[in-house]
């Protein structure tokens, strides 16, 4: 019997008739005092809800078999493809707490259309997108009581899809199984730092031109392991990579896009140019610093340029950003040739500015003229 099928004919753009998501509680769920002491102080990425969205592809029923079920183990066969060829995309963002107890998403179709775009370069079946982002509010709707009361606490969100077929060959996968997870979260990184130190590899690279740096896929993920470990025993919190040609021009963090702030108040981040993830905090912030009347330019900078604004004071700032981490200020970058400090060394004035424009939007507590967030409670 065919299931129901669930493709872009059938949905919408706008997902205002999305599909119901069949629901199949977790027979034995975290008792409430249990996960009451998780979200005291849940850390990042080890405290995982009760529950999961899982959608399947296959050629004959296209998108089919939506629902919501206890979180578990999946059962797969050895020699399903995404073991052996690595069909892999995921996805990061996070639904927050309001004022009033609600719970809203953030700009929730730009991960959706971001999704679309790593599926289309990784040769797998788009989700639609009108699919991925009721997927997330299904989820979000079903788990809101896992978001943690503390200060900067919020669920993160984890859509990912992975190639299911079972065979041995080099060839796109015609099955496919899509889930969310959600995981309750405080504080990227710990330790109370005002800045974070990088350190700047200069003997790995993150992605190729034609490669897949701008697909959020795994194995960009697991290249970048080796130079985090490097970053790591030079006691730097993240790993800095230059572009794979040149092996000059600033590129991007291991998992986060990076800014300059200089002495005239202007603001520059690296331009897309297919090896760099185009995120959507990275997108928001510029949007937000234009908002403010900054000069904002997507520009190559070269590493020995860095180090030379930073040592005569024309470069006073630098800062990384992504969903997890939202805006860090970065202090030092440490590289074979020496250290060398961004300007104080710790948060400065434009960041931390942006940094409060964007939280306060993201939490419902400033106006939103932008239209970017997405209530599901």
């Amino acid at each position: 019997m065919q299931q129901n099928r669930l493709d872009a004919h059938s949905l919408p753009s706008d997902a205002t008739s999305a599909p119901v998501f069949a629901i199949e509680p977790h027979a034995t769920p975290i008792p409430l005092d249990e996960r009451s002491a998780m979200l005291v102080d849940p850390g990042f990425g080890r405290v995982f809800t009760d529950h999961m969205v899982t959608i399947r592809y296959n050629e004959r029923d296209g998108w089919h078999d939506a629902k919501i079920v206890a979180r578990a183990p999946f059962q797969m066969d050895s020699a399903s493809a995404v073991l052996h060829y690595a069909q892999e995309i995921f996805e990061g963002m996070k639904a927050y707490r309001l004022p009033d107890g609600g719970a809203a998403l953030f700009r929730p179709f730009e991960n959706a259309a971001r999704f679309r775009r790593s599926a289309e370069r990784m040769a797998m079946i788009p989700l639609p997108e009108a699919l991925f982002v009721e997927s997330v509010r299904a989820l979000v709707r079903q788990e809101a009581g896992w978001i943690p009361e503390i200060d900067g606490g919020a669920l993160y969100l984890r859509p990912f899809m992975i190639a299911s077929e079972v065979f041995l060959g080099v060839k796109p996968s015609t099955e496919y199984l899509y889930a969310v997870i959600a995981s309750s979260v405080g504080a990227y990184f710990k330790g109370g730092a005002p800045a974070v130190t990088l350190w700047v590899t200069q003997d790995y690279t993150r992605a190729a031109p034609g490669g897949t740096g701008a697909a959020k896929c795994g194995g960009n993920y697991a290249s970048s392991l080796i130079a985090q470990a490097e970053a790591t025993r030079h006691g730097c919190d993240q790993v800095l990579f230059l572009d794979a040609i040149e092996r000059r021009w600033i590129e991007e963090l291991g998992g986060m896009n990076i800014f300059f702030v200089f002495d005239d108040g202007s603001i520059a981040t690296p331009p897309l140019t297919g090896t760099i993830l185009p995120g959507i905090t990275r997108d928001s912030l510029m949007i937000l610093a234009r908002d403010m009347g900054l000069e904002v330019r997507e520009a190559p900078y070269a590493i020995e340029q860095c180090r030379a604004d930073a040592e005569s004071g024309r470069l006073v700032e630098a800062f990384a950003c992504g969903t997890a981490a939202v805006v860090t200020p970065i202090g030092t970058m440490k590289m074979r040739d020496g250290d060398f400090q961004i300007g104080s060394g710790g948060p400065g004035q434009t960041t931390v500015r942006l940094r409060q424009a964007l939280i306060d939007l993201q939490r419902g507590t400033a106006p939103d003229p932008h239209n970017w967030l997405e209530r599901v409670l």
